[in-house]
């Protein structure tokens, strides 16, 4: 499986239709095709359902796009970075995480780096967990910003001195928001919002003392500004960390802290062994100067 092949694949089912793709890679139709049945020979079975108006792919070309896609970028990455002169700081550094209030100490370090050299470029990445982690994995991001309860043991980690505190983000008009904190009880009987982060490592659920299926699930997401705006149509509550969406001023929302206090602390954590780039190196030791 070669790197063209790969460019050809994706123009395909980025167009649907052989002769689209043909055209915008510059290359007859019949090659394409060609190629696209090598392709298929090659894997063993069919990336492509051909209909009368447009491609679609099959189960295995969609796992293929999805490779194809990861490959190319790993591609690119390395390619950069090889490229690099030893003696020009400069490059791509690719920082993946969850929404936290802890990206303004990664802001500083970001400056920091960018106003001694400015041809560093930094890729922010969001995610949840999971997601960060596989692409850590793969090479496509050099840092990952985990949120506890995630386990960061297989990697090199530097912890943050922050924690996040976990609350309900609420309307102002909410019976709940005349309290100065809200408990499990609280929230037995109300429709909730559920982070995918919230979810894991049964945080909520011992929280709760309630498994998520006995209670009032209505909607879940992995980025907090789209539940807020469920919150603020009056969908339910959002159990979240605090200081990511703004509730002062003339704000519609407010945020009150869990009961018995609930807190995660976070870390940044690159692949053992990495080998990092000059620019790179430079970014992690002006963090830990930071901390």
């Amino acid at each position: 499986m070669e790197l063209r092949e790969l460019k050809y694949f994706l123009a395909v089912a980025r167009e649907e239709s052989i002769s689209k793709a043909a055209s915008a890679l510059f290359v007859t139709q019949p090659n394409l095709s060609r190629q696209m049945q090598n392709l298929e020979k090659e894997i063993g079975q069919k990336l492509f359902e051909r209909g009368s108006r447009k491609i679609i792919l099959t189960q295995a070309g969609q796992l293929l796009k999805k490779r194809a896609e990861e490959i190319l970028d790993l591609y690119a990455k390395t390619e950069t970075e090889l490229s690099t002169p030893i003696t020009d700081i400069s490059g791509d550094i690719y920082i993946g995480g969850g929404e936290s209030y802890v990206m303004g100490l990664i802001a500083k370090s970001v400056l920091n780096v960018q106003c001694e050299y400015p041809k560093v470029k930094f890729h922010l990445f969001s995610g949840d967990s999971a997601t960060v982690s596989e692409r850590l994995d793969k090479g496509l991001i050099d840092f990952g910003i985990f949120i506890d309860p995630f386990d960061v043991s297989k990697y090199d980690f530097l912890p943050l001195p922050f924690t996040d505190t976990w609350g309900v983000l609420m309307p102002r008009d909410s019976p709940l928001a005349d309290k100065e904190y809200v408990t499990p009880e609280d929230l037995w009987d109300k429709p909730l919002i559920l982070s995918r982060q919230s979810l894991g490592k049964n945080m909520v659920s011992d929280w709760f003392s309630k498994a998520p299926k006995e209670l009032n699930v209505v909607a879940t997401g992995n980025l907090l500004y789209n539940m807020s705006l469920l919150v603020n149509e009056g969908v339910g509550y959002a159990v979240c960390l605090d200081k990511i969406i703004r509730t002062d001023g003339d704000c519609n929302l407010c945020f009150r802290p869990l009961f018995p206090k609930l807190e995660s602390h976070l870390n940044i954590a690159w692949k053992k062994h990495q080998v990092f780039p000059k620019c790179t190196e430079i970014f992690l030791k002006r963090l830990q100067e930071i901390i």
